[in-house]
């Protein structure tokens, strides 16, 4: 257990160096330590965990030197498409509102300003922009599926 002096020097430590979290870590105990937003500074004090098991490494599988497969191509139909990619991780709809008209379907024409879609993160709904101009070929998302960034949204046969 910390003692108080100790404790009252990290305070001290935090607020000559405007600090607003403090987070302290050895073999036996863990002490967080926060200040900022309310009067009140917050301790947090941890008791000593039982180490885990170090992970086993999986030995990974050597490439056959007689084999000398290509790595996947991009299919033919979609040679000379370019992609409009998710910028964000969240959760992707093709419209404002469930009952409202798609934003774009295949065969629209679109443009460096048209909206393609919304991607919802943490509450906040995002307007995607197709960044390119071109044409609707394909859709690469489900309505209301978690999308990743960098993820291809649609493909856009370029104008």
């Amino acid at each position: 257990m910390i003692d108080l002096k100790t404790l009252k020097d990290l305070v001290k430590l935090m607020a000559s160096n405007d600090l607003t979290e403090l987070d302290l870590q050895d073999k036996d105990e863990r002490i967080t330590l926060k200040r900022g937003g309310s009067p009140q500074n917050v301790v947090t004090h941890y008791a000593p965990q039982p180490a885990a098991p170090a992970p086993t490494a999986v030995p990974a599988a050597a490439p056959n030197a007689g084999s000398s497969a290509p790595a996947p191509a991009a299919s033919n139909a979609d040679a000379g498409l370019v992609a409009i990619t998710s910028p964000m991780v969240g959760t992707f709809y093709t419209a404002a509102s469930p009952d409202a008209k798609p934003f774009v379907s295949v065969g629209d024409s679109v443009g460096p300003d048209t909206v393609v879609c919304i991607i919802e993160a943490m509450k906040v709904f995002n307007e995607i922009r197709a960044e390119d101009s071109g044409v609707i070929q394909k859709v690469m998302v489900e309505n209301g599926q978690a999308v990743e960034f960098g993820q291809v949204l649609y493909m856009i046969k370029p104008a």
